[in-house]
């Protein structure tokens, strides 16, 4: 490793794109912000480009034309071939001599973690998981949704909880609150209406993730079948972890299982609580932690674990983004 080693790190996800450009001593040069990461929906070429434009304000700023490595964490990078096809795009524009794209999620685990190792399960828009080992041993699921087996986040809890007040209100299935909650938020008189509502695009389908939060405070109310929906949502996290931890051989060891996305960070008692029952019961040597750290820390930090960092420069970085290593301790309501 020279003086001169510098790294530059890309955490892209569908909605925003932050790039750092840091030392490796852990001091940041410059950062960026820019728009969201979308190679399924626009093609590689034009989303590189578009991540091109951030990156060049980063390294404008830095007043530096390249860097030692590229550390990039990617959204939509779910399988080893686009993670691969992605890194050519990236080596193609020369911002590094050596280039590492791995999956967004990746940069939670590292953001969370003292060192590489542990599990990662993020729960946004949708549901992910991760695990890795210092040796570079990794664990990972395609999170393409149903079709590869997932279930939940943000989309999928509310999707679940308009099945139930559709079914309730027209009596296909049991009674719940979620028939009452659900368009009361819209200021809507009944599910007909929200549904009605949703597929005229009178609402707009983005605002569906607004009835996440309606769902939980529907289950915080004692309504069976919201609670239910919660619940099942805190067995996918950990059976997802558990999966991850076990590929890892890491099941029988201390390991930060660390919790990040929006639906897990808002700290929904009912979602944390019944997450740590489960984990006690099939993981009890798991340490769940809440990340709440920017993601591009995470992938400065996998950066600096190329380049080899110098001593204090983690904790330097971490003091810059102003997170202390693990994110936020676990303290279910």
């Amino acid at each position: 490793m020279g003086l001169t080693a510098r790294v530059l790190a890309i955490d892209a996800g569908n909605s925003k794109t932050d790039v750092a450009i840091v030392t490796a001593d852990g001091d940041v040069l410059a950062t960026a912000r820019g728009g969201g990461f979308r190679p399924p929906a626009v093609g590689v070429d034009a989303a590189v480009d578009d991540l091109a434009q951030t990156v060049t304000k980063a390294l404008t700023a830095a007043g530096l034309t390249s860097v030692t490595h590229v550390s990039a964490c990617l959204a939509n990078a779910d399988f080893p071939v686009e993670e691969d096809r992605l890194a050519a795009a990236l080596r193609a524009r020369a911002w590094g001599a050596t280039v590492t794209v791995r999956n967004d999620t990746f940069a939670i685990l590292r953001a969370g973690a003292a060192e590489p190792r542990g599990v990662a399960v993020v729960c946004g828009a949708g549901i992910n998981c991760v695990g890795m080992r210092p040796d570079g041993r990794t664990a990972r699921f395609p999170a393409l949704g149903r079709v590869s087996g997932d279930w939940g986040g943000g989309w999928g809890l509310s999707e679940e909880a308009l099945w139930h007040a559709s079914r309730a209100e027209d009596g296909r299935g049991a009674p719940t609150a979620l028939s009452r909650t659900l368009p009361a938020h819209f200021g809507l008189p009944s599910v007909y209406a929200l549904v009605e509502a949703l597929h005229l695009e009178h609402i707009p389908v983005l605002r569906r993730h607004e009835l996440t939060p309606v769902l939980f405070a529907t289950a915080a109310d004692g309504d069976t079948i919201a609670r239910t929906i919660v619940e099942r949502q805190a067995e996918e996290v950990v059976s997802m972890a558990v999966v991850a931890l076990t590929r890892l051989d890491l099941l029988d060891e201390p390991a930060p299982v660390l919790l990040g996305g929006g639906v897990l960070s808002a700290r929904h008692a009912q979602l944390n609580n019944h997450i740590e029952h489960l984990l006690t019961a099939r993981a009890p040597k798991a340490m769940p932690q809440v990340v709440t750290a920017a993601p591009v820390l995470g992938a400065a930090l996998l950066g600096l674990d190329t380049v080899g960092a110098r001593e204090g420069a983690q904790e330097r970085l971490r003091t810059y983004y102003g997170r202390e290593p693990g994110g936020l301790r676990w303290r279910p309501s």
